[in-house]
């Protein structure tokens, strides 16, 4: 199960990536990333679509899935 990627939402922050995934962007270029990288939530990243911590300053978002 290991292999399985997954993503997680961190409270007030980024997207967190961890598995074998590839990020493409709209023309079908491949980003280069890590086997666990940060996606920006907040829109406001100057390394988007990556994390760069900006978000630490103004944004807030908790997210959580319902509960069957």
């Amino acid at each position: 199960m290991s292999d399985m990627p997954t993503i997680k939402v961190r409270d007030n922050g980024p997207y967190v990536v961890s598995g074998p995934v590839k990020l493409i962007d709209a023309e079908g270029n491949e980003f280069e990333t890590k086997a666990t990288f940060s996606l920006c939530r907040c829109g406001q990243s100057s390394n988007k679509p990556f994390c760069d911590g900006t978000h630490k300053t103004f944004f807030e978002s908790v997210v959580r899935a319902n509960q069957k």
